[in-house]
């Protein structure tokens, strides 16, 4: 059951960025600093480290400002033994 509510939480995320990536985002300029794209890392660090990449997406949504350089900056790779209790 925990892992159905999981796939389906993630699921509606990919959703919700599925919209903003195909709709909201070519109508505004492009500002994100990074490579891959914001949106782009959070559906990868959704996909890569399920309910933990939640804390990577606001990881980097608050780096990515005037404040910070910028750059390329891929999602981490998965330690399965530190995460698996998120997943």
């Amino acid at each position: 059951m925990k892992k159905n509510l999981t796939k389906l939480f993630k699921t509606i995320i990919l959703f919700f960025i599925s919209i903003y990536q195909n709709i909201i985002s070519p109508l505004i300029p492009q500002s994100c600093r990074y490579y891959p794209s914001c949106s782009n890392y959070a559906k990868d660090s959704l996909r890569i480290h399920g309910l933990f990449g939640i804390l990577l997406i606001v990881k980097r949504i608050l780096k990515c400002n005037p404040f910070f350089l910028g750059g390329y900056d891929p999602v981490p790779v998965k330690n399965n033994k530190k995460r698996k209790k998120y997943e």
